[in-house]
């Protein structure tokens, strides 16, 4: 008799050098993804969904957001939406090991520090005692250079000129991240914190035409996908003209459109 025996093999995702985005400070990891090749495939351990990841980090930072907000005048809603963002709810590395949730490198940094591969290998990072130091930290670095004193003279409750204002004082060289911070915001309905701390409403601005697209990487499935973006795997199909559950690695999907 002769017994053969099945193995996991592990699945290796990679990522395009090209597809990484550089900061001037932080390291914004994308969203994560459930490593699997179909849909049907099981695992002993439990999957938390982006979304239910994103909730809890809300739950968890909220609060702290809004101090902040009352110290410094930075919207909550920015805050969330950038921690969100560049910790990956939390779940980065540096958030997991360092508490440092906005990937703020060590420049002239005298504390604790963690080394983790960014735009160069094995790349200085400032290490915190606790998530709320990281917080602190972050609104220190922006009330504290003259590049972004534009943003204090915009309304506290104008996340979309916050999320813009960002970008173009040079915060980020990703072209799309006032549009990842502000479908954050308005997804998560962030502009709640805001409104919190200003007790009155917030600029909430009218739903625009939204369009989000999502480039395929290695163990993607259309089921992982319609967890992420809190979709039906149905949508997706429709709004790709597609007529089975196949995907094809760099494939560019449209995930919402109205």
């Amino acid at each position: 008799m002769v017994v053969f025996s099945c193995g996991a093999k592990k699945k290796i995702v990679t990522k395009k050098k090209d597809e990484r985005h550089k900061t001037e400070q932080v390291s914004i990891p994308n969203e994560p993804s459930n490593d699997t090749v179909t849909d049907d495939v099981k695992t002993d351990t439990p999957v938390i969904s982006y979304a239910d990841a994103t909730e809890a980090y809300i739950a968890n930072y909220s609060a702290i957001a809004m101090e902040e907000m009352r110290q410094f005048k930075i919207p909550a809603s920015i805050t969330l939406a950038q921690g969100i963002l560049e910790s990956g709810s939390a779940r980065g590395r540096l958030a997991k090991e360092a508490n440092n949730h906005f990937g703020i490198k060590c420049h002239d940094w005298t504390g604790d520090k963690i080394y983790h591969d960014d735009d160069r290998s094995q790349e200085c990072f400032r290490k915190y005692a606790h998530a709320e130091a990281s917080f602190k930290d972050h609104s220190e670095f922006l009330t504290g250079r003259r590049r972004y004193e534009a943003l204090f003279k915009l309304d506290e409750d104008d996340y979309r000129a916050w999320a813009k204002g960002l970008r173009a004082a040079g915060y980020a060289t990703d072209r799309k991240y006032p549009e990842k911070l502000i479908g954050l915001i308005e997804r998560f309905q962030l502009y709640k914190y805001d409104e919190m701390v200003l007790e009155r409403p917030s600029k909430v601005y009218e739903q625009e035409f939204i369009k989000i697209t999502h480039e395929v990487i290695r163990g993607d499935t259309l089921y992982s996908l319609s967890k992420r973006y809190n979709v039906s795997v149905e949508r997706i199909q429709k709004l790709n003209n597609m007529t089975n559950n196949d995907l094809k690695v760099g494939q560019i999907l449209i995930i919402k459109s109205n």
